[in-house]
């Protein structure tokens, strides 16, 4: 059933998918503000009991509903429920025409229009971008979006508790970002719970899609940047996703200067500083051609968690 559901969201979405600002999503943000100025009273114990209210709340009835159609034996009701969940949980065509749109500014050379797309969709200060940067900007993005709206996905719903896993990790990855990376939040005690909590429930989940993108793309580069490179960034998960990610696509990813994938500056890192190479992520600089290598690895690492969902599925169901 999980093969199935999965394969049946994915099929659902490509046909009608699912708008970013869709009222499901919007009900979810506005409970999670709401949360925030009921609970944040400037200590992290607020931040906590505010995030296990918020999960609870949405994880509960979720895994109780897929527990009552399980429990009465309404296969084809729990089937349609975990189908159901998947395809609101699952952000794989939510940013892709940005996406799309700037693969094709860049391809006819049209700067301005892909610095005007990207702002919109990262909401950074792309004046002055040259093509180069906005490229690896874009392709950043996506590796990053991909994994936390589907690849993680996928992983939680293998869970035990299936949908409700899987609402769980797509609404802690939401405080992570929503009680931490606005202006008014930062530094404050409140969303530290969030972040750290996140950090755990993606620990796994973000090593297997480096790993995803390293046997669908070039091996040996992704594993050799990943281990070498990745620890440079604040955020250990992004630091991996894009290692290994441009890695794979031979692609150099990140700057010190990106908001999004910060990289630490060498100080921080007792590098030595008389091989100058050290500092330098291998690949090369991305410009139009590395968003088409981006949409053909992102793909080839759907196929082969499918290809694995299927095996397993299939190991489960011959007993």
């Amino acid at each position: 059933m999980t093969f199935l559901s999965i394969l049946c969201a994915l099929l659902i979405e490509q046909l009608k998918p699912l708008r970013a600002d869709n009222p499901i999503y919007a009900e979810i943000k506005s409970l999670a503000m709401r949360m925030e100025t009921w609970f944040n009273a400037g200590h992290a114990s607020h931040g906590r009991m505010g995030w296990f209210l918020m999960i609870g709340a949405l994880m509960v009835p979720t895994a109780g509903i897929y527990w009552l159609l399980q429990h009465y034996q309404l296969t084809l009701l729990a089937f349609a429920w975990n189908v159901l969940i998947v395809y609101l949980t699952l952000g794989f065509r939510h940013y892709s025409h940005y996406f799309t749109s700037i693969q094709l500014a860049l391809s006819a050379g049209d700067e301005a229009t892909a610095r005007t797309l990207l702002a919109d969709w990262t909401k950074l200060d792309t004046v002055g971008m040259e093509a180069s940067e906005i490229a690896r900007i874009a392709v950043e993005k996506a590796l990053i979006t991909t994994h936390r709206n589907v690849f993680g996905v996928f992983f939680w719903f293998l869970m035990p508790l299936g949908p409700a896993c899987a609402v769980m990790y797509r609404v802690a990855e939401y405080l992570a970002r929503a009680w931490n990376e606005p202006e008014h939040m930062r530094n404050e005690a409140f969303g530290q719970f969030a972040a750290r909590a996140f950090y755990w429930i993606d620990w796994i989940p973000v090593r297997l899609t480096a790993v995803a993108f390293a046997v669908v793309g070039n091996f040996e580069d992704a594993i050799y940047a990943w281990r070498n490179f990745a620890q440079r960034w604040q955020d250990e998960a992004i630091g991996i996703i894009l290692t290994a990610g441009g890695g794979a696509m031979g692609v150099r990813l990140g700057t010190p200067a990106e908001t999004a994938a910060r990289v630490v500056t060498t100080p921080d890192l007792a590098v030595d500083d008389s091989d100058s190479e050290s500092d330098i992520l291998p690949g090369e600089e991305p410009g139009a051609r590395a968003l088409q290598s981006t949409v053909g690895l992102v793909w080839r690492a759907l196929l082969l968690w499918m290809l694995l969902l299927l095996l397993m599925s299939g190991a489960v169901f011959l007993g």
